[in-house]
């Protein structure tokens, strides 16, 4: 039996607005701009947890469903994280526990924003490509 721990598993949604822009939330932890996301919970589908995680730390309730644009491992922090393309489907973005501010941004503006790790997750989403992205970082840079 391996004393490891093992890998919990998150959700992000990248709400895209009608201009194509993605909404990012600035975190009250650590003040990294990021699309929304958590770890699931124990009970939760991986759509709930989706539309849970993104409606605390925006206000805005997502459509379901969601389209998975990207699965990524962060290799130090052992955590898998499945990053959804999400359509707000009600509510106004709003701060609050978790997020210091949120802001529209544009492609250019991402990688300015945010981490490369964080980035290419919000990027991967804005092209929805088909199949979905599989990458590796560290917490901040791709590896």
């Amino acid at each position: 039996m391996s004393t490891e721990r093992p890998h919990s598993v998150s959700v992000a949604g990248v709400v895209i607005d009608d201009l194509g822009r993605a909404l990012l939330i600035q975190r009250r932890d650590n003040g990294k701009w990021e699309p929304p996301g958590g770890v699931l919970e124990r009970e939760e589908t991986i759509p709930e947890a989706l539309q849970r995680e993104v409606l605390e730390e925006t206000g805005i309730k997502i459509a379901l469903p969601a389209t998975l644009t990207g699965v990524y491992k962060n290799m130090t922090g052992l955590i898998v994280s499945l990053v959804f393309r999400c359509q707000a489907a009600d509510g106004t973005p709003t701060t609050g526990d978790e997020t210091r501010a949120l802001r529209w941004a544009t492609r250019e503006e991402v990688s300015g924003l945010a981490d490369e790790a964080y980035a290419i997750r919000v990027l991967d989403a804005m092209d929805a490509a088909s199949p979905p992205a599989i990458r590796a970082h560290d917490g901040v840079k791709l590896v």
